[in-house]
């Protein structure tokens, strides 16, 4: 198990939780329906206990989530923590689908989209992660952490696209009062990403 504080995830580009959640961020197309699906392909490439493990997945971006998905989200997340989140986000239309390739994969719920002034564009989403048969059943300690995140930053230069993935991780208030994410395991990097 591994704790990463919000400073840490923003000093690697994964400041998630602050600009899923916080009700002031600029957001570009919130609230309507895309005129054209957004279509990304990547590799996820494992860290440390996963290094050498490598796997391809698509996205597919139907619609951006809207400020009343994002107040709805920090709302749940104010009353009751991570099960609150995880709930408002099952209560979610789904905004687009994730899968690793070959898969039938998932829907995600919230889905957001920043431009930057130097032309790059982030996307950032966060969705309840459906917990295997056997998590279930077995009542293992990776059936806590039900959430994913993923930020995709997609660069006018091509080759310097990149990402990170979190595949299992809950939210958290810490004694401090600081917001920490939490990963059952290390962030995933996203390599060889294209935008179709």
């Amino acid at each position: 198990m591994r704790t990463v504080r919000n400073a840490i995830l923003i000093a690697a580009g994964m400041s998630l939780i602050c600009l899923v959640l916080l009700p002031n961020s600029k957001t570009f197309a919130q609230g309507t329906k895309l005129p054209k699906p957004i279509f990304i392909q990547g590799t996820a490439r494992g860290e440390a206990q996963q290094m050498g493990r490598m796997f391809s997945f698509n996205l597919l971006i139907n619609e951006l989530s809207t400020p009343e998905d994002q107040k709805a989200l920090l709302e749940a997340f104010n009353a009751k923590g991570n099960e609150g989140l995880v709930n408002a986000l099952s209560k979610m239309t789904g905004k687009g689908r994730i899968s690793i390739t070959g898969t039938l994969g998932y829907d995600v719920n919230y889905i957001r989209q920043f431009k930057l002034p130097d032309g790059t564009t982030k996307i950032r989403l966060v969705t309840d992660r459906p917990i295997t048969f056997g998590e279930a059943w077995s009542d293992s300690r990776s059936s806590d952490y039900n959430l994913s995140g993923m930020e995709i930053i997609l660069s006018p230069d091509k080759k310097k696209n990149s990402g990170t993935l979190l595949p299992a991780c809950q939210f958290k208030i810490d004694k401090e009062n600081h917001l920490e994410i939490e990963a059952f395991q290390n962030p995933w990097t996203l390599i060889n990403i294209e935008r179709r």
